[in-house]
């Protein structure tokens, strides 16, 4: 491609699009099974149960500590996947870009979002490019889907969750959130935290065979508590969380002091919640901290039998209760 900006022409089905196709998508994007000339595409027969998502991606800035657009979209839809039991095999992108993005820019993100497809074992089957005028868009939107092939043995869902049981994460919460609020330059702080996005197709694959395993849920949008709150609600019980346990690192806890957030309710795109019997917990822990991205897991509470509240115990030995999120603290944050 010629051009440094993305015109209107690059969406209307003649040459600039099929520059654009060429030059960006498909160079990065290319393999035997994406043909850009074909409106639908032949998937190999696959090797077992299979399970869909879809997701849509939307951040501002496009690119930020620790990942971009591109790497995110990945990650977003490797993991609701992974902590369903399966491992993506094939995405889809669909990209809606607006006029005057830079050319170089896109570039960037469509070569993240194929090395992190490369590196989940994902292959990029089909796609999609869209243009909208300039002040309609947010310079681009990335739309994903997701076919994987069920692999875990133990079958996961909050209707297995029991009172007794215990709450665990993969590591320390709200790290994506605050990262990107930081990159946005919007409350004069600035810092070094990345965020955490990464696939956690590793961390769920370590642990998807314990026999005591009942869920587990990737806490992006709300955070961990709301999390916590899908689970009250499905089981009508109560979620206790300790906030001496749950991590959080101390520039994410400054930085929520100074802003007025609750790190609880941050997104995070790299980590796990998960719920599993007393029994079993330990040695998923154990598998987890053996891993990169889980060395801080830990226990962060239990089930209880209640009225399906979320409750957090404070390091005072108080006790308050977290009521489930309404407005956005952080929008267009994945």
């Amino acid at each position: 491609m010629h051009d440094t900006r993305i015109l209107l022409a690059h969406g209307n089905g003649g040459r600039y699009m099929r520059e654009l196709i060429a030059g960006v998508f498909a160079r990065h994007l290319g393999n035997p099974l994406l043909d850009t000339d074909a409106d639908a595409v032949h998937l190999p027969a696959l090797d077992g149960p299979t399970l869909l998502t879809t997701d849509g991606f939307t951040v501002q800035p496009l690119e930020f500590p620790g990942g971009n657009l591109g790497s995110l979209a990945v990650h977003g839809v490797v993991n609701d996947l992974a902590v369903c039991g399966a491992a993506a095999r094939f995405l889809t992108l669909s990209a809606i870009i607006e006029e005057g993005l830079e050319v170089a820019l896109l570039d960037r993100l469509v070569a993240s979002f194929a090395a992190a497809a490369r590196s989940a074992g994902a292959v990029v089957a089909a796609g999609d490019t869209k243009v909208v005028r300039r002040g309609e868009g947010g310079g681009v939107y990335f739309s994903v889907a997701g076919l994987g092939v069920l692999e875990a043995a133990t079958p996961l869902g909050l209707t297995r969750i029991a009172v007794g049981d215990v709450v665990l994460v993969s590591g320390p919460v709200g790290d994506h959130g605050v990262a990107v609020m930081l990159a946005r330059e919007q409350f004069g702080l600035s810092g070094d935290l990345s965020s955490d996005s990464a696939s956690v197709l590793p961390l769920a694959r370590a642990v998807w065979n314990q026999p005591g395993l009942k869920f587990m849920r990737d806490p992006t949008r709300g955070g961990l508590a709301t999390v916590a709150h899908e689970i009250a609600r499905a089981t009508g019980c109560d979620v206790a969380l300790a906030q001496d346990e749950i991590p959080v690192r101390d520039s994410v806890q400054s930085v929520c002091e100074i802003l007025g957030y609750d790190p609880y309710f941050l997104a995070c795109e790299g980590r796990i919640v998960a719920v599993a019997s007393a029994e079993s917990s330990d040695a998923i822990l154990a598998a987890w901290q053996g891993l990169p991205g889980g060395e801080a897991a830990t226990a962060i509470g239990h089930i209880e039998a209640g009225p399906g509240r979320v409750t957090l115990r404070t390091a005072l030995g108080g006790k308050r209760v977290l009521d489930e999120l309404e407005d956005d603290p952080l929008p267009r944050i994945c």
